[in-house]
């Protein structure tokens, strides 16, 4: 993997990243083509004669910002970790891991098919096997070139208010599978801007990564981890679109005298052949402990239609559902266009929304 990812270059909206191949065993700096002032200005711009390409934007000189490293194929990233996002092409830091189930719907099972299910659609037995997320930060001049492709806005929450409609975000916040991390060291001592980046890490240039958890970031953990914690991941692949959908329970709120529960998921989209497809609806099926079946049919996602390509081959988007009940699940389908005019549906992996029974209070958000 560490060879592949050397020879090529992440397209990032109008900027550029690559590997300056200065050796086979040698260091490998991660350089940028940004604008003036986008970056330190200690950056170097000497090794703009390795790192041509006929793709870079004309007149764009690339920098270096720091050096990859090679990936882990075992273990776990530690708080503080650099990293290039694999697919999205951003900059983040680490700050905690998570422990995830992942049910991969295209990894064949000894299991028979099981009957229809009550909520009226065929379901496999899909053993879930562990597998390391990470919450991280983006780097804030990275999120206008990703817009198009992924939601950086996607950690929402219920505060803490009397407003029981209200939904809180906030920014530069993902979750990162362990395989999508290109971990990478830096020298800045501030290299991630994001308003809680110095609030949750500080520099420490005896460690390795030499950025540290502050108090604040454990104690922001520990105090909000009834919404920021992922427990199962859910993959399907059909016609060589895969969808991974991350499902979050966010709490419970009193409404004309009867409980609403919401959830909030992330669904990424991915094009793992060359071909051109476009999304051009959604069709949901949403079932509730209380009974109730409900479908969604609409365009898009989140008010677009994304082209996949094999130059952006990913989007991810978050939505949110609430229920009436403590726990439900949903299932579905995307329906794709090709460029000959013709469609086919992808299989939305049916996930369960659960809620936590040991929740006592609401998430209370970003207070100090």
């Amino acid at each position: 993997m560490a060879g592949c990812v050397a020879r090529r270059a992440l397209a990032v909206g109008s900027r550029w990243w690559a590997r300056s191949l200065t050796g086979a065993r040698g260091p490998r700096p991660l350089c940028v083509a940004g604008g003036a002032g986008a970056f330190p200005p200690a950056a170097a711009a000497t090794t703009r004669r390795h790192l041509s390409s006929r793709n870079r934007p004309e007149g764009k000189v690339l920098e270096t910002v720091g050096v990859f490293e090679v990936p882990k194929q075992n273990g776990k990233y530690e708080t503080g970790q650099l990293f290039l996002h694999s697919v999205f092409g951003y900059r983040g830091v680490v700050l905690f891991p998570w422990q995830a189930r992942l049910y991969d719907r295209d990894v064949a099972s000894a299991a028979p098919e099981k009957a229809e299910n009550p909520a009226g659609h065929g379901s496999k037995e899909v053993k879930g096997k562990t597998h390391t997320y990470y919450q991280v930060l983006i780097d804030a001049r990275d999120c206008p070139h990703i817009s198009q492709r992924s939601q950086t806005e996607a950690v929402t929450f219920l505060a803490n208010h009397d407003d029981s409609r209200a939904l809180y975000a906030i920014p530069g916040l993902d979750y990162v599978s362990h395989e999508d991390i290109l971990p990478y060291t830096s020298t800045d001592q501030v290299p991630i801007q994001h308003e809680l980046f110095e609030r949750f890490l500080l520099y420490d240039q005896t460690k390795a990564p030499p950025f540290v958890a502050r108090e604040t970031l454990r104690a922001w953990q520990e105090k909000n981890h009834p919404w920021l914690e992922l427990s199962d991941v859910h993959r399907e692949t059909t016609e060589n679109i895969r969808v991974t959908v991350i499902p979050f329970y966010m709490g419970m709120r009193e409404a004309q005298n009867s409980h609403v529960y919401w959830w909030r998921y992330c669904i990424r989209l991915e094009n793992l052949d060359s071909d051109v497809v476009q999304l051009r609806e959604r069709h949901w099926r949403i079932f509730s402990l209380s009974g109730t079946l409900e479908t969604v049919r609409g365009r898009g996602v989140v008010g677009r239609e994304p082209v996949l390509s094999k130059e952006q081959p990913a989007f991810q988007y978050s939505s949110h559902v609430s229920l009436q009940a403590s726990s439900g699940h949903m299932w579905g389908t995307f329906r794709f266009e090709r460029p000959d005019g013709s469609h086919f549906d992808v299989r939305i992996p049916p996930f369960s929304l659960e809620s936590n029974k040991d929740e006592k209070t609401p998430p209370s958000g970003l207070h100090w």
